[in-house]
């Protein structure tokens, strides 16, 4: 008896320098915890100020509040005879400090600073934060006074340290430790550290949870323990979306999951688990002989048990029995990713809406479909009682403070919020304006269908005032110049009004407030460079821009079965097209013609270039391996150059690029993730010389 303990863990959707909603998100995960029974509880990365600071991490401010908040958490009357395992930034020596601190009824035990920063792909924790070293290292930290007058503590340990209960030992992991080869986890389990915890800032990215899922279980199968996973969920101010998925393990089994997915400002999952079943693991002498050579933790002593008198006297009450993992499917991913990111950005934007170019193509579809799936989780929200969801439905969708709306169906609320427009030319075909209009009926957003051709033909006509020259299509013998030029023109101009209906739509339906405008381009046509600066992929946030052509069309097709919508499949079918050129019997516009490249080769040479890291030459000398049964060497080297004469004339384009939803590993962002120039020689004339060379090499 005295082995079992209940712990919780928890997702939390904060937002970065909310220091009050976070205040509030944390002392409610604590107030669960501790209905629930759990003695510990273990909260995300710098939840205290949310995440995605960035910069703000520079400024006294943010640690000024953070302690003010953190007092007002030591004073919360139900964090009592609980062990609290917070995150927040900390100023030591003036160096900062990315820390977890450890409390208990009213005391500081330990200020755990992060050893190692993750600083690459999205992240720049070493622009604001310094790793903590030497490991094992430990040193007073002088508390401020705000927080003296409250514990009655002047120094406390800050350093890498665990904390040491009377039944067990718990020790502090920080989201980026977890990743790296020599994990802190180690030297900690072999020390005797049998309850692990680790707290995320992790971001969501296709086929990505399997590889955190993977970790944790290998941590705690081959050093035994207990490994309790917290992580941030939602849109905090930026790209990226922390998809939750809080976990619990112990000793290789994944016992406890939380939602990847979801709506919910707090969430907390706990588990029961025997302690013993810890000790009975690491009971091999191979471990043994490596623990009696691995250097000491100081131990923080704390004069509680974590282990429950009252569950431990119940005879019917066990540990939690091991789960199958759950993972979603790439379509499920994108299905429900960037709809809880829009609901996010939504309802913290103040807005009324989206407003959304709705072209009648694939990549207009999928976006609009995503927006139905906010719509579809917003209803379901709704109708299980989440009533911040409420909340904010009603004042987005402008009813009043005393309304007892709450939203039912998500046809008639997609008709409340979301505005979509056909932008039709003469170059359009009576086939896209069409589909265009069957899905806006489909989902019930409010859709408006319109010509643009007086608009584009005044302006053609002040460029034909003022120069006396008047530009032609190639098919009417113009030059490649006036072509790029005459679709262009229609391109941008249907940016500009897109921002005119965005703010004016809600007037002309007697509402207030504006609409957020949605961009619609594809995570390969923006590595390719395939649109127009300033055009309609230019707007306020794109929720597939980093999503693949392929991954959409799977998508769709998921969400033609799963949101019963027919009319998806006509998508499905169509050819992609821009439209922007006049239509023949000889002549349609195609995409992949006009771009020299197929949408799936597109996604093959965007992985090779961001993810293998590949320049020309390496890229070639992988693909005349992957494509040598089909293409010979110099088709191969044609394609590679192809590429990367494209990819670098419109490198440009990325530096203007809408904030798009992350989701791929390999997107050409220039602002967070891909930090690349944007002016190129587009000659590569030495990469090019090796290509032909070894190319025509292989050939004779």
């Amino acid at each position: 008896m005295g082995h079992l303990m209940i712990l919780a863990t928890c997702s939390l959707n904060q937002w970065a320098l909310d220091f009050e909603g976070n205040l509030e998100r944390i002392l409610e995960s604590i107030r669960v915890a501790k209905q629930r029974g759990a003695t510990l509880r273990v909260g995300p990365e710098l939840e205290i100020t949310g995440y995605g600071c960035f910069d703000h991490f520079l400024e006294g401010d943010t640690y000024l509040h953070s302690w003010e908040m953190l007092g007002k958490i030591l004073q919360f009357e139900e964090a009592k005879d609980m062990l609290l395992d917070i995150g927040m930034p900390v100023s030591h020596k003036n160096v900062k400090y990315n820390c977890r601190v450890i409390v208990h009824n009213c005391k500081i035990l330990l200020i755990r600073p992060k050893m190692f920063l993750a600083n690459d792909g999205n992240y720049r924790e070493m622009r604001y934060f310094t790793a903590w070293s030497p490991a094992q290292h430990v040193e007073d930290y002088y508390l401020p006074r705000i927080i003296r007058n409250i514990t009655g503590q002047a120094v406390v340990p800050i350093g890498d340290a665990v904390v040491s209960t009377i039944d067990t030992c718990v020790g502090v992991e920080s989201c980026e430790e977890l990743f790296t080869p020599n994990s802190p986890h180690i030297s900690m389990g072999l020390d005797g550290v049998e309850i692990i915890t680790n707290s995320s800032g992790s971001h969501h990215e296709l086929r990505k949870l399997y590889k955190r899922i993977d970790l944790i279980k290998e941590a705690t199968l081959k050093s035994g323990g207990v490994y309790l996973y917290s992580n941030q969920q939602g849109c905090d101010g930026d790209r990226l979306y922390y998809d939750g998925c809080a976990l619990i393990a112990i000793n290789g089994r994944i016992i406890a999951q939380g939602s990847q997915f979801s709506l919910k400002d707090v969430e907390v999952i706990t588990a029961t688990i025997d302690i013993e079943d810890v000790r009975t693991h690491r009971g091999m002498s191979s471990r043994g002989m490596q623990a009696v050579n691995t250097d000491s933790y100081q131990r923080i002593e704390v004069p509680i048990a974590l282990s429950s008198e009252k569950i431990n006297r119940k005879p019917h009450f066990s540990p939690t029995k091991p789960i199958q993992e759950h993972y979603h499917t790439p379509e499920q991913e994108i299905a429900f990713g960037p709809a809880c990111w829009l609901w996010d950005y939504l309802r913290r934007s103040k807005t009324s809406g989206y407003f959304l170019p709705l072209s009648g193509g694939m990549d207009s579809c999928a976006t609009a479909v995503i927006v139905y799936s906010m719509c579809r989780l917003v209803v379901e929200a709704a109708s299980n009682g989440d009533n911040q969801v409420i909340v904010d439905a009603r004042r987005i969708t402008g009813e009043k403070e005393d309304s007892d709306y709450v939203p039912t169906d998500p046809n008639e609320l997609a008709n409340r919020i979301f505005h979509t427009c056909y932008m039709g030319t003469i170059n359009s075909s009576k086939e896209t304006r069409e589909r265009a209009k069957k899905l806006a009926n489909a989902i019930g957003c409010y859709h408006i269908d319109m010509n643009m051709d007086n608009v584009v033909s005044s302006v053609v006509t002040l460029f034909s005032l003022v120069t006396n020259k008047t530009p032609r299509f190639r098919i009417d013998g113009g030059t490649d110049a006036e072509n790029l030029a005459l679709q262009n023109v229609q391109a941008r101009l249907r940016m500009i009004l897109s921002y005119l209906f965005a703010q004016l739509l809600p007037w002309v339906r007697n509402k207030s407030g504006s609409l957020l405008v949605l961009g619609s381009a594809n995570v390969d046509e923006c590595l390719r460079g395939y649109l127009t600066k300033y055009d309609c992929s230019s707007a306020d946030i794109n929720p597939i821009g980093a999503i693949s052509k392929s991954d959409l069309r799977k998508f769709i097709d998921y969400a033609k079965n799963e949101f019963g919508i027919p009319i998806l499949d006509e998508f499905l079918k169509a050819i992609p097209t821009a439209e922007l050129e006049p239509i023949t019997h000889e002549y349609a516009q195609a995409d992949e013609v006009d771009m020299g490249m197929t949408y799936d080769e597109l996604s093959i040479f965007g992985k090779l270039r961001k993810i293998e890291r590949c320049g020309p030459f390496s890229m070639f000398s992988k693909l005349i391996h992957e494509w040598g049964t089909e293409l010979r060497p110099t088709e191969v080297a044609s394609k590679v150059k192809r590429f990367f004469y494209y990819y670098s004339i419109n490198r440009h384009k990325m530096t203007t690029l809408t904030p798009s939803y992350h989701a791929e590993a390999y997107s050409p962002d220039d602002h967070r993730f891909d930090l690349r120039p944007f002016l190129y020689n587009t000659a590569w004339s030495w990469q090019f010389k090796k290509i032909d060379a070894l190319s025509n090499d292989i050939e004779e």
